[in-house]
């Protein structure tokens, strides 16, 4: 009961906003391009995003997965959330943050359904609070980290089926359709109907706490959709200033202590 407050006392503290992003995403631009099914990877601009980012040495600190209308309300979104814990949350609550769509591809209509379902059952479950303990070194000091041993810290949670991140929430609902992300691939030696000796690649699914939202950026197996092209950019209809004067520089001296 007190690791819990405890906890939740240091989730409020990391979930305080430390920045603004500079490339916020046009809320209109990103609500005609995205799909029920997509994965939408924030730069968020918390202390726990910080970390995050530092551990995975990524700009996308968080993700969610796209649900689109659920209940009646429109443009609905499947986040894990570090106070809330799994909940539902508007495309709009990322409005002013730097997003990305990552879109699987070849998916039928009843799978990315199922998809949707995997996640939305798993509404109220709570964060691994323990991941919270676990990343609180690196808000005091930055430490550093081998890169082989990063993505294992992010990976330190209680392993409570009912406590949640958010990329291992969405890792399990695309696991759950048997959809890839990043898998660990194997040549088998095998034989053709001539008998003869070919390789075939045999995919093997990674645990699900092993993921970070960075993965769905990197995977192979998703597209990236940048709404800017969706919409039909076009440089030739663009409206430029003035290019701002570079200061001269010709009189300054450079001495040598």
């Amino acid at each position: 009961m007190i690791l819990e407050r405890i906890g939740s006392w240091l989730a409020r503290k990391l979930a305080e906003p430390r920045y603004l992003s500079t490339v916020p995403s046009r809320p209109d631009q990103l609500a005609a391009a995205i799909r029920p099914g997509d994965v939408l990877l924030v730069e968020g601009v918390s202390r726990f995003s910080l970390a995050i980012k530092y551990l995975t040495q990524s700009t996308w600190s968080h993700a969610a997965l796209y649900v689109g209308c659920w209940q009646g309300q429109q443009g609905m979104l499947v986040e894990a959330d570090v106070q809330e814990g799994v909940r539902l949350v508007p495309l709009s609550h990322f409005a002013h943050m730097h997003t990305r769509i990552c879109r699987p591809v070849n998916l039928h209509d009843d799978e990315i359904a199922e998809l949707i379902q995997y996640a939305t059952e798993r509404l109220g479950y709570r964060y691994d609070l323990k991941n919270i303990f676990d990343l609180m070194r690196y808000m005091v000091q930055t430490p550093p980290v081998p890169s082989r041993w990063r993505r294992r810290l992010l990976a330190l949670g209680s392993g409570d089926p009912t406590r949640a991140i958010c990329s291992s929430l969405i890792a399990q609902a695309f696991q759950s359709i048997r959809y890839p992300i990043l898998p660990e691939i194997t040549l088998e030696k095998t034989l053709d109907r001539d008998l003869q000796e070919i390789y075939q690649e045999i995919l093997h699914i990674r645990h699900h706490s092993l993921f970070v939202p960075r993965d769905f950026d990197l995977s192979p197996y998703f597209e990236v959709v940048k709404p800017t092209l969706a919409a039909g950019f076009d440089p030739h209809h663009l409206t430029w200033g003035e290019s701002s004067s570079i200061p001269d520089t010709s009189d300054i001296k450079i001495t040598q202590e």
